[in-house]
Protein backbone atom coordinates (compact mmCIF):
# COMPACT_ATOMS: atom_id res chain seq x y z
CA UNK A 1 0.00 0.00 0.00
CA UNK A 2 1.36 3.51 -0.64
CA UNK A 3 1.65 6.45 1.55
CA UNK A 4 -1.17 8.84 0.92
CA UNK A 5 0.04 12.12 -0.09
CA UNK A 6 0.09 14.72 2.71
CA UNK A 7 -1.68 18.71 1.95
CA UNK A 8 0.78 21.62 2.45
CA UNK A 9 -0.70 22.13 5.81
CA UNK A 10 0.01 18.90 7.12
CA UNK A 11 3.36 19.32 5.46
CA UNK A 12 4.06 22.35 7.08
CA UNK A 13 2.63 20.81 10.51
CA UNK A 14 5.39 17.76 10.08
CA UNK A 15 8.07 20.57 9.64
CA UNK A 16 7.28 22.61 11.82
CA UNK A 17 6.77 25.99 9.47
CA UNK A 18 3.83 27.89 8.55
CA UNK A 19 2.35 27.31 5.53
CA UNK A 20 3.32 30.41 3.72
CA UNK A 21 6.75 29.23 4.21
CA UNK A 22 6.32 26.16 2.23
CA UNK A 23 4.49 28.27 -0.35
CA UNK A 24 7.59 30.75 -0.66
CA UNK A 25 9.50 27.85 -0.91
CA UNK A 26 8.59 26.95 -3.62
CA UNK A 27 8.27 29.99 -5.54
CA UNK A 28 11.74 30.52 -4.53
CA UNK A 29 13.07 27.46 -5.58
CA UNK A 30 12.09 24.21 -3.68
CA UNK A 31 14.17 23.24 -1.24
CA UNK A 32 11.69 20.82 0.28
CA UNK A 33 10.16 18.24 -2.41
CA UNK A 34 6.98 18.64 -3.93
CA UNK A 35 4.52 17.16 -6.10
CA UNK A 36 2.38 19.15 -8.17
CA UNK A 37 -1.23 17.29 -9.37
CA UNK A 38 -3.65 18.98 -11.94
CA UNK A 39 -3.07 22.78 -12.13
CA UNK A 40 -3.27 23.65 -8.91
CA UNK A 41 -2.98 20.92 -5.92
CA UNK A 42 0.20 20.79 -4.51
CA UNK A 43 0.81 17.62 -2.34
CA UNK A 44 3.89 16.35 -0.66
CA UNK A 45 5.41 12.74 0.37
CA UNK A 46 6.25 12.00 4.27
CA UNK A 47 9.41 10.36 2.97
CA UNK A 48 10.66 13.15 1.20
CA UNK A 49 9.79 15.45 4.41
CA UNK A 50 12.16 12.97 6.30
CA UNK A 51 14.79 13.35 4.02
CA UNK A 52 14.73 17.11 4.15
CA UNK A 53 14.86 17.15 7.81
CA UNK A 54 18.05 14.93 7.41
CA UNK A 55 18.98 16.78 4.77
CA UNK A 56 19.20 20.09 7.70
CA UNK A 57 20.86 18.19 10.21
CA UNK A 58 23.91 19.48 11.40
CA UNK A 59 26.12 18.64 13.87
CA UNK A 60 28.69 21.79 14.31
CA UNK A 61 28.17 25.38 13.03
CA UNK A 62 31.35 24.36 10.76
CA UNK A 63 29.16 22.37 8.64
CA UNK A 64 27.36 25.24 6.84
Amino acid sequence: MQTPLLTTKQAAQILGVSTAFLERDRWAGARVPFIKVGSRAVRYRHSDLLAYIESCTHYSTSQY
